[in-house]
């Protein structure tokens, strides 16, 4: 009796822990981190592609928009289907259904139009606008995957709308595909069966992207292949095929239903293609073929199929795409797109791939799942996460010769910044941890073609990168010692000496800048001075905190690399100004509560050394402009922050590290902007709390920094994680979910954190919360690895391999779900550390620990 009761109890437990786990995710499939009502939905635009192929967005309500797929930005765009523009025909998904004895429905597959849409010169602006729609719509997500649910109290199905891209760490190859992957599902709520179709319909908008081009007489073309069935779409002859408008993309799907198609609407005039189009659909949820000469034909794809009682079936739809082309940061030539070398046109990334998807989607689930799953706060896994969506947008791209680079951020329909921009991607913390081949390749980037022959690193890269040029001819003081850091990490994360010893002579060199005639720090006493050009976008005048770490920082990852390489004189000469430069900033440039700028004039501007100093403006001898001066900065101990994610130790005072940190939240802090006075750019304002970029308790320039009563994320991303190391967790945690209430589907795009233009690079900042919260450290040079010993499991990331730790007392069960693992130590923080003999951990397999 009582094993009996046992094992009642234990399914009792069992069901119990199942229904626990739905709850969270609601969707047995997709797994869900976060859930946005319908109040919650206008500004949600989900980026869905490849790193480095563009992306279309999913919706809140479920449309597809932001067509950047052909090599630029494209905010808002939508490709319109030829005709009254007043119509604004736009891309669209749409759901025939038929009940027994009942006339024949058809709705849009969205949910309610935005009111921000609502006023027009033709009233309502919104793609698509007159259709019939579903009158409920929620939002819920874990990126890469995004869920619009869709329902309606007079009609008989729940749809929930899907989209995803494989994105799976470590394997760069497979995350970086053209393609959308839409999943329909589609569940009959109704005691009867019924009769559904899904269709698909996309303009040919091959030859115009948004703001340049034109769209000809294009072809549509329906295909059979391999199991799937489509629309490909290629471009006229007269778009030339150099152009970034050249290519191609297709619509597939693999489904077993009734398939029809059309690759064009019937032409007329007014609303009549789309109305002789709603009539031929709703007649039986099949689509007769049209022929049309339109410039831009519609190409229609639908699935017919009937649903039982209470049945729910997943009906799937690939966008893919192929477009070779890409203009270069100055220069307009055609630097190309890597992804487009790999393939003939879209059809064939059809072929290769669709097949693959149920597999490249499990393995993602299991990346999202172990993510979302560990015991990091909540704020933390959405804004890591969320971020991440960053990279997969047009702000990143491989050109055709193999390299990485990227914007700063990207404006509407073009990118911003001139470039790959090291003081802005030197915040980046997302990339390195889990795509290390990325990662090692913009290093390439940085020290291969953007450092010349004296050291100087140009602060932006030239592209086309065969030329080699640094032809900005400016250095940026944060940018380059930042650089030589990023070098150490991606050495550490993958262990590679062969990456190490390419581009030492260029690191080396990098730092020995420092110490030219009239340099930063000329006299070699390791205090950075003179003219110091930095990620505000001017030239600061004397030693101050910022930099000042930056330099410490280079300072002990070069003393590292150094010492390994067996170069002691000069890791001996890198540790003197370490330990000089650390102990003159506490003594000059700590007041008591945080580091404060020592402006020092520029008295003999000739004197300056070439390509430290921009031009001769906004300069006054004895009072320069645009300085910090006594201001508290809010992101002054970033290259402090940077250190502790490699494990460089302390570079100043310990203590005064989070007096620091008190500083920045006693002055920066505002709970409310409404009567906050900023004379710069708002990204954030209104009720809204928030850090501001710099404080003025004492003395303040009469003409600071100009970007000083900002708000922008990234920073206050890195002054949150600065207070997680510091254990100031309530704080950093405070700071991040301010950011993410600004961000929160109403008022902006939850995957669109901005600054210099959208999907801004210094936002990827915010996984510097996961290595800080989890006390994740690891070097494939030493085969180490260490934890916070809070109880807890985590998910871990090293570039190359990932995978879970659950931290008990003093015992861990390390688990590799991806990659292979090879370790000599591994720790717990405050608890000690075990000596593994040389263990290997491969895929799939865990290895208990017990210090």
């Amino acid at each position: 009796m009582k094993t009996s009761l046992k094992l009642i109890n234990s399914f009792i437990l069992l069901f119990l822990m199942v229904g626990i786990a739905n709850s969270q995710t609601k969707n047995d499939d997709w797994p869900v981190l976060k859930r946005y009502d319908q109040n919650h939905l206008d500004r949600i635009a989900m980026p869905v592609g490849g790193i480095g192929t563009g992306t279309i967005s999913l919706t809140g309500r479920g449309a597809l928009e932001d067509w950047e797929i052909m090599s630029r930005p494209a905010k808002g765009y939508n490709p319109i289907y030829a005709g009254v523009a007043v119509i604004n025909r736009a891309p669209f998904f749409s759901i025939y259904i038929k009940e027994n004895q009942k006339e024949a429905q058809a709705l849009l597959l969205e949910g309610p139009v935005p009111v921000k849409y609502d006023e027009g010169y033709y009233g309502s602006k919104a793609p698509n606008h007159g259709l019939p729609r579903f009158d409920k719509a929620s939002f819920q997500t874990a990126y890469p995957f995004g869920q619009v649910l869709l329902s309606d109290s007079k009609v008989p199905v729940e749809v929930t709308v899907g989209a995803f891209n494989p994105l799976i760490p470590g394997n760069t190859e497979d995350s970086s595909l053209p393609m959308a992957i839409l999943s329909y599902k589609v569940k009959n709520t109704s005691n009867k069966a019924i009769t559904i179709s899904i269709a698909g319909n996309i303009p040919n908008f091959i030859g115009f992207d948004g703001k340049e081009g034109k769209a000809y007489k294009n072809t549509n073309t329906y295909k059979e292949e391999n199991g799937f069935k489509g629309i490909h779409f290629t471009a006229n002859e007269k778009i030339d095929k150099e152009s970034a408008q050249w290519g191609s993309f297709s619509l597939a799907t693999n489904n077993q239903g009734e398939i029809s198609h059309r690759t064009a609407w019937k032409p007329g005039d007014w609303g009549n293609s789309t109305l002789e189009f709603w009539d031929d659909y709703t007649d039986d949820g099949l689509l007769e073929e049209r022929v049309s000469v339109q410039k831009n034909n519609m190409g229609s794809l639908a699935v017919k199929t009937t649903l039982a009682p209470n049945e729910e079936k997943d009906i799937r739809f690939f966008i893919t795409w192929n477009f070779p082309n890409r203009l270069g940061f100055q220069e307009k030539a055609n630097v190309g797109n890597y992804y487009a070398t790999q393939f003939k046109d879209s059809w064939e990334v059809a072929q290769k791939h669709i097949a693959r998807i149920p597999e490249l989607e499990n393995q993602t689930k299991t990346f999202v799942d172990a993510f979302i799953q560990s015991d990091f706060p909540e704020v933390i896994k959405e804004a890591a996460l969320f971020n991440l969506a960053h990279f997969r947008t047009q702000l990143a791209f491989k050109t055709k010769s193999g390299y990485y680079l990227g914007w700063e951020g990207i404006k509407d329909n073009e990118g911003s910044g001139s470039g790959m921009c090291t003081h802005v991607w030197n915040y980046e913390q997302t990339i390195p941890f889990l795509f290390g081949d990325v990662a090692q390749n913009m290093r390439e980037v940085e020290f291969g073609y953007g450092t010349d022959e004296n050291g100087l690193m140009s602060y932006r890269i030239h592209l086309p990168l065969a030329t080699k040029s640094t032809s900005f001819g400016l250095a940026a003081a944060d940018g380059q010692m930042g650089s030589i850091m990023k070098y150490y990490r991606e050495w550490q994360l993958s262990g590679d000496d062969e990456f190490l010893k390419k581009n030492w002579k260029n690191v080396k060199k990098a730092l020995e800048f420092c110490w030219i005639k009239n340099g930063w720090d000329a006299n070699k006493d390791g205090v950075m001075e003179g003219s110091q050009h930095n990620t505000m976008d001017v030239e600061y005048y004397g030693p101050n905190p910022q930099m000042g770490l930056w330099y410490l920082g280079a300072l002990r990852a070069t003393e590292e690399m150094a010492n390994y390489l067996g170069e002691k004189k000069f890791a001996n000469t890198c540790r003197t100004l370490y330990k000089n430069g650390s102990s003159w900033m506490d003594k000059n440039l700590f007041n008591g509560e945080y580091y404060v700028q020592k402006i020092v004039p520029p008295m003999h501007l000739d004197s300056i050394a070439k390509g430290l100093i921009r031009v001769k403006r906004r300069l006054v001898a004895d009072d320069p402009q645009y300085q910090l001066g006594e201001g508290v900065l809010i992101d002054q101990l970033v290259g402090q922050v940077m250190a502790h994610i490699l494990d460089l130790g302390y570079l100043v005072n310990k203590d005064n590290i989070k007096k620091t940190n008190n500083a920045i939240l006693k002055y920066n802090y505002r709970e409310n902007l409404m009567k906050h006075p900023n004379f710069m750019r708002s990204y954030a304002y209104g009720n809204e709390s928030a850090l501001l970029m710099a404080a003025y308790p004492n003395k303040r320039p009469k003409q600071p920094f100009p970007y000083f009563t900002e708000v922008m994320t990234g920073f206050e991303h890195t002054a949150a994680v600065g207070m997680l190391y510091e254990g100031q967790e309530k704080e950093g945690l405070k700071t991040i979910q301010d950011v993410r209430n600004r961000y929160d589907g109403k008022k902006r795009n939850p995957f669109n954190e901005a600054e210099y233009g959208h999907h801004y690079a210094r936002s990827m900042m915010a996984w510097g919360g996961v290595l800080a919260t989890s006390g994740f450290h690891y070097s494939a040079v030493e085969k180490s690895m260490r934890f916070t010993s809070k109880t807890g499991t985590y998910f871990w990331s090293n570039g190359y391999s990932w995978g879970t730790c659950e931290v008990k007392k003093k015992a861990v069960v390390l688990t590799v779900l991806s990659g292979k693992l090879e370790l000599n130590r591994f720790s717990l923080e405050g608890v000690g550390t075990k000596k593994l003999k040389n263990k290997i951990i491969d895929s799939s397999k865990s290895l208990q620990i017990k210090l």
